[in-house]
């Protein structure tokens, strides 16, 4: 045999150069009968011999893997590739939900009002009212209600749903670029497969901050160019204007809150004013066993409002009377419901009510959620007009920040999201 180039001067380890020579020997063998000279060996490069050494060697050592180590490597390389599991008849384990979980077929239609806002940001005085009285009833039964005339450009929600589609449909690896690290809440996140490891929700979300500050005005936008590169400037320059346009809308919707409560009108729209919120794309692709798994697991949102404007196709789930009941998609409003963090400020005269999302096996399910939040430093407390010797505190002082770093470091958001919150902060300054 001719003797191979010194596997130093390739950067070759002694073991892959054992495994170039056992592949290279034949095909060398077969180029002397059949009049090929050495280097070219079939066509074949030192380097590409090099690559197949590898992968022999990577063979050998796949041979001698411990079964142990199998399991650790599966279990850290689950990832949700929609792409791929839309297709699958068998889902992973991970994203089967207990039987006592499970979605129910048929879930009756849940009665919200939905709420003319025209007069009232208009300046009627009496439609101000009305929509108030209705905001009451319902946040004091289960904190869900829909808003209609609400002000926001048609075409700004039209944009922002086809950016939605834009960057969902963009393959696995691109969207990995603005990836969410563990502990924080925003980036890309297919499912939550780095951070549990049962009962995993079948969603793609793209979440990113949002300030009202006066500096803050191109926050989103420059996020997502650092993290994407320039091609996603205009979904930045998109979700810019539609962040902007909810912070409008909730700081509205605040102040018909106060005006419900019996507290000055202004009151919480001055809380707000400043927000440091988040905004949320989710995507829910088909699944083929949708009877099996959640879009979204039951949870209380932690946040203060969320707005959500759904796509055309059902799956949002509500828990009132110890029953889930649908609220159906509409186009033309948004589902407003109260968070736990304005539960508290209320002095839980308001419900931050369970909720769900639930999955099909034929279309996607796509939803735009904004999540008001206070500023870091302020303190989320009652107003004294709620509070009295009838009315004692329910819930202690605290930060947003610090409510939030309990969701996304010590416990999954859930139904008792906020007590076992307010727990927590009564041991830690005990």
């Amino acid at each position: 045999m001719l003797p191979l180039p010194s596997p130093s001067s390739f950067s070759i380890t002694p073991y892959s150069f054992l495994c170039l020579n056992f592949i290279s020997y034949p095909l060398f063998k077969y180029s002397q009968n059949h009049s090929y000279r050495y280097p070219s060996l079939l066509g074949l490069s030192i380097f590409t011999l090099h690559a197949m050494a590898i992968d022999c060697i990577s063979n050998i050592a796949s041979m001698t893997h411990h079964p142990k180590d199998e399991k650790k490597d599966e279990q850290k390389k689950l990832v949700f590739d929609a792409s791929v599991l839309k297709f699958e008849s068998q889902i992973p384990k991970e994203f089967i939900w207990p039987d006592d979980e499970k979605p129910s077929a048929n879930a009756p239609e849940l009665q919200v009002p939905l709420i003319d806002l025209g007069g009232f940001l208009s300046g009627d005085p009496v439609a101000t009212m009305e929509a108030s009285r209705f905001i009451s009833e319902a946040c004091q039964q289960h904190g869900f209600f829909l808003v209609v005339n609400h002000g926001v450009d048609a075409k700004l929600l039209a944009d922002a749903h086809k950016y939605m589609d834009n960057f969902f449909l963009l393959p696995l690896r691109q969207k990995q670029r603005a990836q969410r690290k563990l502990g924080e809440h925003c980036g890309y996140a297919s499912s939550f497969t780095g951070r549990f490891s049962t009962k995993l929700p079948w969603k793609e979300t793209l979440s990113f901050r949002y300030s009202a500050e006066n500096n803050s005005s191109k926050m989103v936008e420059d996020y997502l160019v650092n993290k994407m590169g320039n091609e996603l400037r205009q979904l930045g320059r998109v979700y810019q204007d539609y962040c902007e346009a909810m912070s409008k809308l909730s700081l509205g919707i605040m102040e018909l809150l106060a005006i419900s409560l019996g507290v000055g009108r202004a009151h919480f729209r001055e809380f707000f004013d400043k927000n440091d919120s988040i905004m949320r794309l989710n995507y829910y692709p088909p699944c083929q066993k949708p009877d099996l798994t959640l879009g979204t697991g039951p949870h209380c949102d932690p946040t203060s409002l969320t707005i959500l404007h759904q796509d055309r196709v059902g799956g949002l789930q509500v828990f009132v009377d110890n029953e889930w009941h649908s609220i159906s998609p509409n186009f033309e409003a948004f589902v407003v419901n109260i968070g736990d963090t304005f539960m508290a400020l209320s002095n839980g005269r308001y419900k931050s009510c369970l909720h769900r999302a639930v999955v099909n096996s034929h279309k996607p399910r796509k939803s735009l959620a904004f999540f008001l939040c206070p500023e870091g430093d302020k303190v989320v407390t009652p107003p004294a007009e709620l509070v009295s010797q009838n009315s004692p505190r329910v819930y202690p002082d605290f930060t947003w920040p610090m409510l939030l770093e309990f969701t996304q470091k010590h416990y999954r958001a859930d139904m008792n999201t906020l007590q076992e919150f307010s727990n927590w902060v009564q041991q830690r300054n005990s």
